[in-house]
């Protein structure tokens, strides 16, 4: 049987080869031989769609899966995946789960293998809220291929909503957990993955595991920024808190690098401060307080027409304070008090009032212009970072106006969290001081060539690792797009036999999530 799969697979591989990647799709006979046909699933396996789930949103790589699973149940991922299993260790077949394929350079996807769409999980798979009885704390069961929208928009009915967050709401529950999930209330509250209660989880042998931290907890804690190596999440119980219903939204500039990365450290290890803290630095921008008047309001309207960004390095500070209607009052001498603390540049204070709601989703309108003008689907050689406070000084000053000239190809974010606010049991892996700063650059890539292009992008990034990697500045890659094992060795560091324990316990054939490189297929000793 196992020859017979191989063999079947093989063909496979040769009609992609020969059909190209874009030109031939496989059909269901290719397959039957390995017994996927068979299945007997509340959903579908389809072969006439691979092609729309072989692109992601970094739009850089392309790599054409055999068929994709629209799974109707848990049950249908885990049928499938057990399947893969018992083809053994001779089958290079392998099972990535695609959540709304945000993913940057080919994580969600696999060649030849079978792509299961997250977001096409039904059955029992619906968004329950409990809103906790007496001393409880209220909770959420979302499936994993739920967007984090549809569950805030779930949780609002109830007054209640998760207290972490990304910035960008159209992404799958499942996926933020593999990796960390980070936004501007991070360092309160720490990343999505320090507000799980528990997670259902489909492993790399087919079984449907509950855990959590009192009950198989090492897969618990290991499939929180586990970047999907030990199993697929398909359900996950998320904290929940009382959502407010307005947020006072203010931006600042700074044109000190040392006042902008002081006064937020001072915010973030404050007790009373703001609900959300977020940073931006901006190089050559011209008119940048004329674009913030579309949306936010001056507080001294002459002061801010007379200010000039052409040429400069500035960094924005944007906060958030939330409230509710009959707060609105305290909230104004709150952010007052805090505010006065804060050594800003006075005529570029700007603010604006909306609804909790407007403030989550902010980026999916900036979606929506951009998809207009058919600037989204384009590439995206986005560089992520965490840099330690003791060396973001040395950083910003080698690359802010140094390296990158201007940040006209993308946001560039740098705000600090706290590390006590992240779970060491978990597999991210973060530096080791108690501050550190996530800098981002989210270059988009719209051109062939010149300053516009992928490879004009890919350049600058790589100057900015290899500036880091010289000078000893101690990062580490968030969404990291490592494509050797070496390289993901020298990443965990000392947590890299933890690691790969547990992908031999819950993978042992290397099947899940080809698309992370990291375990070649067939690569691992058996651990049965």
């Amino acid at each position: 049987m196992v020859k017979a799969s191989v063999v079947c697979y093989l063909k496979l591989l040769l009609l992609l080869a020969l059909g190209g990647v874009t030109m031939h799709v496989p059909d269901a006979d290719v397959l039957a031989p390995l017994g996927l046909g068979a299945l007997r699933l509340d959903g579908r396996l389809s072969f006439h769609d691979v092609a729309t789930v072989a692109r992601d949103f970094g739009n850089r790589c392309s790599l054409l899966p055999a068929a994709v699973l629209h799974p109707g149940s848990v049950s249908d991922i885990a049928a499938a995946v057990q399947r893969v299993f018992q083809l053994g260790e001779r089958s290079p077949l392998t099972v990535a789960a695609r959540g709304h394929g945000h993913s940057l350079l080919g994580q969600s996807q696999t060649a030849g293998g079978i792509v299961v769409k997250m977001e096409s999980l039904g059955g029992d798979a619906r968004i329950q809220v409990h809103n906790g009885d007496g001393a409880a704390t209220p909770y959420v069961d979302a499936p994993g291929g739920e967007l984090w929208i549809n569950v805030l928009h779930e949780t609002l009915k109830h007054g209640l909503a998760p207290r972490s967050w990304t910035d960008y709401l159209h992404l799958t529950v499942g996926g933020t957990l593999s990796n960390a999930g980070v936004s501007g209330q991070a360092f309160r509250h720490g990343p999505q993955i320090s507000n799980v209660n528990q997670l259902e989880i489909v492993t790399g042998r087919g079984d449907v595991v509950t855990c959590s931290p009192e009950e198989n907890s090492d897969l618990f804690y290991g499939a929180l920024g586990g970047l999907g190596q030990f199993g697929i999440i398909t359900r996950a119980r998320i904290a929940l808190e009382p959502a407010p219903k307005m947020v006072r939204w203010i931006r600042v500039l700074y044109s000190d690098f040392a006042s902008f990365t002081e006064d937020q450290e001072a915010l973030i290890s404050a007790e009373k401060t703001f609900d959300y803290i977020e940073g931006f630095v901006t190089i050559n921008r011209t008119g940048i307080l004329n674009n913030w008047r579309t949306s936010f309001k001056p507080q001294d309207p002459v002061q801010a027409s007379h200010f000039q960004s052409d040429g400069r390095v500035l960094y924005c500070l944007e906060m958030t304070k939330n409230f509710n209607d009959d707060e609105a009052d305290i909230m104004e001498q709150e952010v007052g008090v805090l505010l006065s603390r804060l050594r800003y540049i006075q005529s570029t204070l700007f603010h604006t009032d909306v609804t909790y709601l407007e403030f989550l989703d902010r980026v999916h309108s900036s979606e929506l212009k951009l998809r207009a003008q058919g600037l989204w689907e384009v590439p995206h050689p986005w560089l992520n970072l965490l840099i330690p406070r003791s060396t973001i000084h040395k950083f910003a000053s080698e690359v802010f106006g140094k390296i990158l000239k201007d940040s006209n190809n993308g946001p560039i974010l740098l705000y600090p969290v706290n590390r006590s606010k992240w779970d060491n049991r978990t597999s991210v892996v973060i530096p080791d001081e108690e501050i550190f700063y996530l800098v981002g650059f989210l270059s988009s890539a719209p051109s062939l060539s010149g300053h516009g292009s992928v490879e004009h992008a890919v350049n600058l990034n790589n100057k900015i690792v290899d500036f880091c990697e010289k000078a000893n500045v101690g990062m580490k890659q968030y969404l990291a797009p490592y494509t050797t094992q070496q390289q993901w060795k020298a990443h965990f560091g000392a947590r890299w036999e933890t690691f790969e324990r547990r992908k031999q316990m819950y993978d042992p054939l290397a099947i899940l999530a080809p698309g992370q490189r990291i375990f070649p297929k067939a690569s691992l000793p058996m651990f049965l």
